[in-house]
């Protein structure tokens, strides 16, 4: 294999992990546009037993129930990505943390799930995207939130400092 050919493979996978991190990123700091980007124009999203249609109407579908959260975070984790040419597959695993709005009560829950991503993508026009994502959750947990130490820095939309360094 050429250098010329592994440098291109290598820019290709690093690439598809940034729309990773990005989509992270849009979910976590409510930025839609960030969200919707991770998609191509007709891609499909498949979360069993949560959400089956399209990757924008899965961001719309998440928006409402992030909303109804105080906090949610979301990690990736390592990513198996097999490339062909213009098309690409992976299986990434994820963890996301939600923390409930209080109850009536007064109480919260925080919920962690683990899963996957498995994404089938494509190269249109320079750039990757994901055209279908079946999402495995392999495992979650629910149990009364004993908060801890929370920022007041963090932020779930532009005002979040990431933005003066990422813009």
């Amino acid at each position: 294999m050429s250098e010329q050919v592994i440098r291109s493979a290598l820019a290709d996978e690093a690439a598809i992990r940034q729309v990773l991190a990005r989509y992270c990123r849009g979910l976590d700091r409510m930025d839609k546009a960030m969200a919707y980007a991770v998609w191509h124009e007709g891609g499909t999203a498949n979360y069993y037993d949560i959400f089956q249609g399209s990757g924008r109407g899965f961001v719309d579908w998440v928006w409402e129930a992030h909303a109804e959260m105080e906090r949610h975070s979301h990690q990736i984790a390592q990513s198996v990505i097999d490339l062909d040419g213009d098309t690409a597959c992976s299986e990434t695993y994820v963890t996301v943390a939600l923390w409930t709005n209080p109850d009536e009560q007064g109480e919260q829950q925080e919920i962690i799930g683990r899963g996957r991503y498995l994404d089938m993508w494509s190269r249109r026009e320079g750039r990757w995207a994901i055209d279908h994502r079946e999402h495995v959750l392999d495992m979650q947990t629910v149990q009364p939130l004993r908060r801890g130490y929370v920022s007041d820095v963090s932020q779930r939309d532009s005002t979040d400092p990431s933005y003066k360094v990422l813009g």
